[in-house]
């Protein structure tokens, strides 16, 4: 059989498979999960021209050239729209605002002349940030319209980036003078590994290691945020399945993510409602809505499709859409036509299933965890 074929009729097979196993209910429930809130990634318009100026294509990945941390006039732009739409039972649509709690400090990484790697907390990023505002982020959840879960510490491998720090990459290097680090691999000229897939450990060093720095961000969460977050997804959608009993031990029951899992050679197969042997359940995201990524495609009409889908298969809807698809810090129009689709997708979602729920991952995947004891 010809490989091509053969590679298609496993995923079809497989995405059988996952469906005849998955959670199924009556109710149409809706779940948007957005990942990368809090993480640095481009600091400013004018650092976006300066290492465009330095041979850094930052304009070729939508991350580089839009994401940001958010402004105070990009919350109050998403709240205003959030608050517009109720439920049959009352509820907005929430973002389930998957964040980091920490980020680089720059500062004291190039004083101990890149030999260390030190991070500062979310809430001392922000302060370095014009026109930020942590209570918004209060006020998002007090209005059930923004609630936050943990993405990881911060949003970095920082084993690479501080080896090719200290092995005087010319890219890295000039990235951090900027205070940027997000160098994607589809832009970098020097071929370096991903510096993004924060757990995506490469030795077993690292993985011990790991354990400790979930074990300090999900604390750091805590005391950010004021409460425990009960889902993870994590950056990049990479971790060992070893790391599984940290989050459990550190009350994470739930796991976002999608049909597949994947770190090095280990791989696996993932459904909605899934359990390991921690009895953890797992999360499948099975709708996209990411126009910042691509102009050339009907976002709108794609994730009403997808959602049909679901619905159809008496699953429920778990929307992607990254934090990107949201922020104007740079770009102020990217926020805005991103906004404007995101409010047609609305409507056509309460137009077309008029008994839709919304809720968020956490209480998602409590729904599930209870519906299977019984």
């Amino acid at each position: 059989m010809n490989l091509r074929y053969y590679n298609a009729f496993k995923t079809r097979a497989f995405r059988y498979w996952s469906t005849h196993r998955s959670f199924k209910t009556n109710r149409k429930i809706i779940v948007i999960e957005s990942d990368d809130w809090g993480s640095i990634r481009m600091p400013s318009r004018e650092t976006y021209h300066a290492l465009l100026k330095a041979g850094l294509r930052v304009d070729q990945c939508h991350y580089c050239k839009n994401d940001s941390i958010a402004t105070i006039d990009d919350f109050n732009c998403l709240f205003d729209l959030l608050i517009k739409f109720k439920d049959k039972n009352g509820t907005p649509p929430i973002i389930t605002a998957n964040s980091v709690v920490a980020n680089p400090d720059f500062k004291k990484i190039k004083e101990a002349k890149y030999e260390k790697y030190f991070y500062e907390p979310l809430t001392e990023t922000l302060t370095k940030y014009p026109d930020t505002d942590f209570s918004l982020l209060e006020k998002g959840k007090e209005l059930n319209i923004f609630y936050p879960q943990f993405h990881g510490r911060e949003h970095l491998n920082i084993f690479r980036w501080i080896d090719r720090l200290k092995e005087g990459s010319k890219e890295v290097r000039t990235a951090f003078d900027y205070e940027f680090f997000g160098i994607s691999t589809t832009i970098s000229n020097e071929k370096n590994p991903s510096f993004m897939a924060a757990l995506d450990a490469d030795s077993e060093t690292e993985l011990l290691e790991l354990r400790k720095i979930i074990e300090e961000g999900l604390s750091l969460f805590n005391d950010i945020f004021k409460y425990s977050s009960k889902s993870f997804i994590a950056p990049n959608n990479i971790f060992p399945k070893s790391l599984e009993p940290v989050f459990k031990y550190n009350g994470v029951d739930i796991f976002q993510g999608n049909y597949i899992q994947k770190w090095k050679k280990e791989i696996q197969n993932n459904f909605m409602g899934k359990r390991n042997e921690y009895e953890q359940v797992y999360l499948v995201r099975n709708v996209l809505f990411e126009p910042s990524a691509s102009q050339s495609i009907d976002w709108v009409d794609k994730a009403l499709s997808q959602i049909n889908k679901a619905f159809s298969q008496k699953q429920p809807a778990i929307i992607c859409s990254h934090r990107v698809n949201f922020i104007g810090r740079i770009f102020k129009e990217n926020r805005d036509k991103n906004l404007f689709l995101f409010r047609q997708l609305l409507q056509n979602i309460f137009k077309k299933w008029p008994d839709v729920e919304f809720m968020s991952s956490d209480k998602l995947g409590e729904l599930i965890i209870k519906e299977q004891v019984q």
